[in-house]
């Protein structure tokens, strides 16, 4: 994953829910990688059977490198390589960071969420990871913690090159107020509970379109 693309825009990450039926599911993943360029896809599937997330590591996969998206799988590191997959999301802040590049090897994709500790976000870096997320952007019952606020953004994209993205609860507003300072917004929950997920996609990122 690299920075913003020509347009200066912020790029797209999109995250799959964490529970989805892969038949169902997959048309609508489709759908959306064809109408919005996306420049990262996480398999989010909250699960602790392998057989389950190797299933749908296999549809998924198949999905996004047809159309060029690396595929990273959040959490399960070990399970990176064995997949096929592009990387992995950490969800423990810098912690694992090092031992998991070390494994993976320096092509794949290392990402470290980070809550809204900018310290974690630093350590994380250093420790060899690809990108850095921040959040709940807006608030949500479903991740702790304080919000990443417009300060945190705003100071990192001024001192630190390491690609930052913004996730969690986001909305019109909120992506118009932290384009200029984020690389990525990572979206999911935002699209998935709507019938139409490419349309809720759209209407959310009007602002940076």
């Amino acid at each position: 994953m690299s920075e913003r693309d020509q347009t200066d825009q912020p790029n797209l990450y999109l995250v799959t829910p964490t529970r989805f039926e892969i038949e169902a599911f997959a048309p609508r993943l489709s759908a959306i990688l064809d109408a919005e360029p996306i420049a990262c896809l996480r398999l989010a599937l909250a699960t602790e059977d392998e057989d389950d997330l190797a299933r749908a590591a296999d549809s998924l996969r198949e999905i996004a490198h047809a159309r060029d998206v690396p595929l990273v799988l959040s959490g399960h590191a070990g399970m990176v390589e064995r997949l096929g997959l592009d990387g992995v999301h950490l969800t423990d802040g810098p912690r694992n960071v090092r031992a998991t590049r070390k494994a993976l090897g320096a092509d794949a994709i290392v990402g470290a969420f980070c809550g809204s500790l900018r310290h974690d976000g630093m350590s994380a870096g250093e420790a060899g990871a690809d990108y850095i997320a921040f959040g709940p952007m807006g608030e949500s019952a479903l991740m702790e913690g304080p919000r990443a606020d417009h300060e945190l953004f705003a100071w990192w994209s001024e001192m630190i090159e390491l690609p930052v993205v913004a996730e969690g609860a986001l909305d019109v507003g909120l992506i118009e107020a932290f384009a200029p300072i984020t690389d990525f917004f990572a979206i999911g929950a935002e699209i998935w509970r709507e019938e139409d997920a490419v349309a809720a996609l759209r209407a959310l990122i009007a602002p940076i379109r």
